[in-house]
């Protein structure tokens, strides 16, 4: 440091010693420009905060619903208020017991059957990360996302054309001889759990490998290099070094799939039931619809629609503390 630098600074520190009022001063200002650039930050997230409060929790006014014997025709006002009638109707009647008894089976075999083949994202997307010719990864992972884009009512369309009993696969082996009668696999309400998996698979890995990827694109690449050093081959290189690095990602999603243990969605089982598998298909979220829309039973459809909300809700917070005191770290 020369000699003009060093004065200078004594300068400086001597002028801040003998004027606090500048470091106030200074230190104000930092203090405004945090809270301007705080208040434009919150001024970009305020539109989304804005639709998750529409979307989300201002619908959750609907629970009143539930208090009520709505009449659509009389209105809410005109409606009989019945407190928790039905609620208490869920578990006194033993039929109605046994159907809800019945759809949470239905419900929680296929999620716990979609949370066994979670890991087949996370497989694929190590193994499209392989592929070393860049056109074909890229076809791969095009053609396996596409299925994501087409909607439940479209994927029946492709379903019925294949697999009916007048479908092409029935014609095909019954051209061949390998059938005498046409295989009902879709009029049937055998392995109907296995078969709304299978589709789920197919409808959902290319999505669901994305978000791997995008962590695999993350791993340094010196611990690749290092590994080539050690003379590491490429199965051990996914073993040891990319599957640790998307385990992280893979937990917080399991976690997640967890807390959502009863939430199914409808679509794909509103498309898929008939006469023949209707017993078996139906989960809770497409339950509370028949009830609803079907039954004509808006409150009770409601009632159970919001004693599944609860139960999911206190799945998430579960989950959190799990994560919190495994991992350390809470995902909400």
């Amino acid at each position: 440091m020369t000699t003009t630098t060093l004065t200078e600074t004594m300068v400086t520190q001597l002028d801040e010693v003998e004027n606090p009022s500048r470091r106030r001063r200074r230190r104000r200002d930092r203090q405004q420009t945090g809270g301007r650039k705080s208040y434009g930050m919150f001024l970009c997230i305020l539109p989304f905060i804005v639709l998750a409060f529409l979307f989300s929790y201002f619908p959750l006014y609907g629970w009143i619903y539930s208090l009520y014997d709505y009449k659509p025709a009389l209105g809410l006002e005109g409606s009989e208020f019945v407190g928790l009638q039905w609620f208490q109707m869920l578990v006194s009647s033993p039929t109605q017991v046994a159907q809800i008894a019945q759809v949470m089976m239905n419900t929680l075999a296929i999620s716990f059957l979609g949370i066994a083949t979670s890991v087949l994202p996370l497989a694929f997307a190590i193994f499209l990360n392989e592929i070393r010719a860049p056109w074909f990864r890229n076809a791969v992972q095009t053609l396996t996302t596409l299925p994501n884009f087409i909607s439940w009512v479209l994927v029946y369309m492709i379903a019925f054309s294949l697999f009916s009993s007048s479908g092409l696969v029935n014609n095909v082996l019954g051209d061949w001889g390998l059938i005498t009668a046409p295989i009902k696999f879709l009029d049937t309400n055998e392995n109907v759990w296995l078969t709304m998996t299978l589709w789920s698979i197919w409808k959902g890995l290319g999505w669901g490998a994305i978000i791997y990827l995008a962590a695999i694109a993350g791993i340094d690449q010196s611990l690749y290099e290092s590994a080539e050093i050690d003379g590491a081959g490429r199965f051990q290189k996914m073993w040891y070094i990319t599957l640790p690095q998307l385990m992280p990602t893979y937990l917080v999603l399991l976690l997640l799939s967890i807390a959502n243990l009863l939430n199914n969605g409808m679509e794909q089982y509103y498309v898929f039931q008939n006469a023949f598998n209707k017993e078996w298909i139906q989960v809770l979220d497409l339950y509370v619809y028949n009830i609803g829309m079907t039954g004509n039973s808006l409150s009770m459809a409601t009632a159970i629609g919001m004693l599944k909300s609860i139960v999911s809700v206190i799945l998430l917070f579960t989950v959190n503390a799990i994560a919190k005191r495994v991992r350390g770290e809470s995902i909400v």
